[in-house]
Formats: C-alpha cells, sequence, structure tokens
C-alpha cells in the first residue's frame, strides 16, 4: 500500500476527526465561517431576542395546527386549543372542528362516535355533521395533505383562505410528530432561533455546526448530521419564520436540497404547547424513489429522529418559560436542571 493512502487511513482514525465524523455525499462549495468566536459569544441574546420579537409580529392567518391529517380520522378527538376544548372528526373526507360541548346538555362530544357523517353525542344520541345549528357553529378548517388545522377568527389576526405555508417537497419522505411541553408558542421559536446550541446539547444527533450567514430574522448554518458514526453527511440549512407560531428550516445546498422541517407551535393553555414537526425529506438521486414508496415502513425512523431532538429541546422551550416566570415556578426549575424529556402526547396512531 503506497505511503500516502496508508496515512490518509491512520487519518481517519484520528480520534479528533471521527469525532467531528467523517463526510460523506455531496460535497458543498468551500465557504467562509461567517463568525470564528466561540459558540457561547455567537449565540448573542440580544439577536435572538430581535429575531423572536420580529417573528412573533408576523401574523398566522388565526391557524393553529392541531396534528398530522392522517392522524385525524372518522372516529372523534379532543384537542385543547388557545384554551378552547375542540373535538375534531372527518365527515366523509371533510375535516370537523367543534367545541367539545354538546349544546343540548353539555357532554364531551369527543366521547362519542362518528356514524354515516355525523358526530352522535354519546348522552343522547343528538348528531352533528359540518353544517352549524342551535348552538354548534364548526370552526373553519383546513387540511394541506400532511397537517391538520383549524382557524379563529378572534384572535387579532386578519384571517386568511388557508394557512401561511413556506415552500416544500410537493413529494418526499415525511414524518409528524406532536409533543406536549409546559411553556409557550415564543420558547418554542427561540429554541430554533438558537443553532448554537446543537452541537453541544445533542452530540448524538450533530458532530459540528457553524454559522455561514445571518440576517436580521433569520440565519443559515452549515451543519454535519451524524447518519452512522463516525460517518456524517454535511448541509447549508436556513432557518426562518413565515408567521408567529411556526419556524422552518430549509435545506439551501447539500444532499436533499430543498427537504424541509416544519415546527409549528400550537398555544392550549396558558402555559401549555404542542410541539408539531413536520419533516419533509427529498433527493434527487435516483434511489431515493425506493425510499419514498417505503414510506410507511420508513415513516417511523423519520418520526424517531425527529422526536430524539424534542425529547431534549422541549426540556429548553421549558426552562425559558420558567426563568420567565421567576419564582413562581421554583420547583420546575429544580426539575428541569435534572430531566429532560416532555410530559407529551406521543402522537402515536
Amino acid at each position: 500500500m503506497p505511503r500516502e493512502r496508508i496515512q490518509t487511513a491512520l487519518a481517519r482514525l484520528d480520534p479528533r476527526r471521527m469525532t467531528r465524523g467523517i463526510r460523506f455525499g455531496r460535497k458543498l462549495p468551500a465557504m467562509p465561517i461567517a463568525d470564528t468566536r466561540p459558540d457561547h459569544e455567537q449565540a448573542e441574546p440580544g439577536w435572538i431576542r430581535r429575531a423572536l420579537a420580529t417573528s412573533q409580529a408576523r401574523p398566522g392567518g388565526g391557524w393553529f395546527v392541531l396534528d398530522a391529517s392522517r392522524r385525524c380520522g372518522e372516529q372523534p378527538r379532543s384537542f385543547w386549543v388557545r384554551g378552547r376544548p375542540l373535538v375534531v372528526f372527518r365527515s366523509g373526507s371533510q375535516l370537523v372542528a367543534a367545541r367539545d360541548v354538546c349544546p343540548h346538555l353539555g357532554a364531551a362530544l369527543s366521547g362519542g362516535h362518528v356514524r354515516d357523517g355525523r358526530l352522535v353525542c354519546p348522552w343522547h344520541g343528538l348528531s352533528f355533521g359540518p353544517e352549524p345549528c342551535d348552538g354548534y357553529r364548526p370552526f373553519q378548517t383546513y387540511d394541506d395533505g400532511r397537517l391538520a388545522w383549524v382557524r379563529f377568527d378572534d384572535v387579532g389576526e386578519t384571517p386568511t383562505d388557508r394557512p401561511i405555508l413556506a415552500p416544500r417537497p410537493a413529494q418526499g419522505l415525511a414524518g409528524v410528530i406532536r409533543i406536549e411541553a409546559r411553556c409557550e408558542p415564543a420558547d418554542v421559536i427561540a429554541n430554533r432561533l438558537d443553532p448554537w446550541h446543537g452541537a453541544h446539547y445533542h452530540p448524538h444527533s450533530f458532530a459540528w455546526l457553524g454559522v455561514i450567514d445571518r440576517a436580521p430574522d433569520e440565519i443559515t448554518v452549515r451543519v454535519a448530521y451524524r447518519v452512522l458514526w463516525p460517518w456524517v453527511v454535511e448541509v447549508d440549512a436556513r432557518f426562518h419564520c413565515p408567521d408567529a407560531r411556526t419556524i422552518v428550516m430549509t435545506i439551501v445546498r447539500g444532499e436533499g436540497e430543498g427537504s424541509v422541517v416544519e415546527t409549528h407551535a400550537t398555544p392550549l393553555r396558558s402555559d401549555q404547547t404542542a410541539i408539531v414537526e413536520l419533516t419533509v425529506a427529498n433527493s434527487d438521486r435516483a434511489g431515493f424513489a425506493v425510499a419514498r414508496g417505503m414510506q410507511p415502513l420508513l415513516r417511523p425512523f423519520v418520526e424517531y429522529a425527529a422526536r430524539k431532538l424534542w425529547v431534549e429541546d422541549a426540556a429548553y422551550a421549558e426552562r425559558l418559560y420558567a426563568l420567565r416566570h421567576g419564582g413562581t415556578a421554583e420547583r420546575e426549575l429544580t426539575r428541569l436542571t435534572t430531566v429532560t424529556g416532555p410530559r407529551a402526547n406521543t402522537g402515536t396512531e
């Protein structure tokens, strides 16, 4: 074996290189890192606060994500959104969302069943469909094919016909997780506006990360994802907020260009938020068509990877909330210093 090949093989066994990962996949163009300071200096609280304030000024058209479309089926489900109990079901293919209160004597309609496209109250058999009647008025809903949404027209936002969606692949390997955390939606967005924590807080998923561009309200990073230790794939990913309750990561260069991760924060009650994250992975490689065809088998792996990150990031968001509320959350702060992980709705089907 030539000396050069031996030296190359030994270099790949260098522990420092193994920690940072051995790269494979599409090679990215050389791009200078925008800031060479340590991550704790780059993660400026002032910039994160300003970027968060910009995002929170963006209207959402009154729309709130419920869950994955496929998890909102014929049988009724109960949800809380902005302090309101909702029942969600399908009348045929139409998504219906209404108050989870029967106007007759107050039964929880989510305890009923659907027959012939109508929700039947469990107490007295009164039935409801997508049309309003006395004391029953469904909310506007939208199904984008991957996520189910409900619209409230009294939240101080000008209602829009449909949610404000960032570009996403029409096809791809998709997965959705739903986790509940004790925080406010802004805490979820703030977590994603701090990409510098990624390689430190999630070393199991990220080998390294560097900021390559930063605007007043968005940020682009070059990150090495761990695929199978020590192998990593490098991509450039842009984070931006299309509305106050959503932050989207889009791969702009590298493997899977155009793939997105949409993180939606839906307020449930005053101190509780649902984190609903949609991942749509796509690639122009010929073999990826096979992966799309195996979506039912591969979806659990996509969702497992997303949930693994949010087990930790939910604790990050909860800590921001607890710090902001000072002494009233002292016990919560103590718990969060030793325990990570959401008290979650697992989002299982």
